[in-house]
């Protein structure tokens, strides 16, 4: 048997991430344009940008949604994130979205117990150990999947900025690896997702402590023993930490991605065109062009 070639790349799209880009950059269209908003804007936007990945060569592509805004982190800290306060015009396009990826024949994971970041880490790593997988796009700018970020094999991209995220570049934002990811956020806490972190720990002192020691139980429990320069107010740190452990081990819990989803595997995620359900979806939105657009695709 020959050697097998890398000839495969593999897009995995936050298709929550996704819905929100689309919602607010039509928002803005539609204010440079005059055009009353539709109710179906976002999710429209979502299945042409989905497509778009595909016309430009994308051949493997899936999508993980936030079917519900609640996870099983929500039972680990009362104030995680929660849907209270989402715009009601994107809680009711979640799932609308994911019937139209579905009938446009892209793999779709709707996720209940976890996060759609869980099903894109469990992907990435899937993807990651599959032989014939030249490289794992994760479609999405969001730091928590840093984590899942692989030296230029695994990275992340940021369609907005067509900026590629790969390790250097995680190392350049955060002054940590991906492998510290979730400890940084244990101890700098994420106002997004609803947790606060330690107080004190800022973003520099935070990476500069990591940056030498990679994980919370490898600091040492005396600031006379830490060996990083030019750290300013250690004792104080050091205590925070101390009296803050347990909590800051439950938020890297909580800022850690979960690879135990089941995903399949690199083929089910080939496209190989939309379902018969696709054009009367598409009339149903009032799109009926992007229906041809992805049959004609497909032949």
């Amino acid at each position: 048997m020959g050697v097998l070639s890398r000839t495969m790349k593999v897009h995995l799209v936050d298709g929550t991430y996704e819905l929100f880009r689309q919602h607010f950059g039509s928002a803005n269209r539609r204010g440079e344009s005059g055009r009353d908003p539709g109710p179906y804007d976002a999710t429209i936007g979502v299945l042409t940008s989905t497509l778009q990945l595909i016309e430009d060569g994308a051949t493997h592509v899936a999508v993980a949604s936030d079917h519900v805004i609640e996870s099983f982190r929500n039972d680990l800290w009362d104030g995680y994130k929660t849907s209270e306060g989402m715009l009601p015009e994107l809680l009711e396009q979640i799932p609308l979205m994911e019937e139209g990826l579905v009938a446009m024949g892209v793999a779709t994971w709707a996720m209940v117990e976890w996060e759609a970041d869980d099903a894109l880490g469990a992907a990435a790593a899937v993807a990651d150990a599959d032989e014939r997988v030249e490289q794992v796009l994760i479609v999405t700018p969001d730091k928590d999947l840093g984590q899942c970020v692989k030296g230029q094999r695994v990275v992340q991209y940021d369609r907005r900025k067509r900026e590629v995220i790969d390790e250097d570049a995680v190392r350049a934002k955060f002054g940590v690896g991906p492998e510290s990811i979730p400890d940084y956020l244990g101890l700098v806490g994420d106002t997004a997702d609803g947790f606060p972190g330690l107080p004190g720990w800022g973003a520099k002192s935070t990476a500069a402590v990591l940056a030498r020691y990679t994980h919370l139980e490898d600091i040492p429990a005396e600031a006379s023993l830490w060996e990083v320069d030019g750290l300013r107010g250690a004792a104080k740190l050091s205590k925070a930490l101390q009296e803050g452990m347990e909590l800051a081990l439950l938020f890297r819990i909580i800022a850690t991605v979960d690879r135990d989803v089941p995903v399949g595997t690199v083929d089910d995620w080939r496209w190989s065109g939309p379902t018969d359900d696709f054009p009367a979806f598409c009339d149903r939105l009032g799109v009926p062009a992007l229906a041809h657009r992805a049959t004609t695709l497909a032949r």
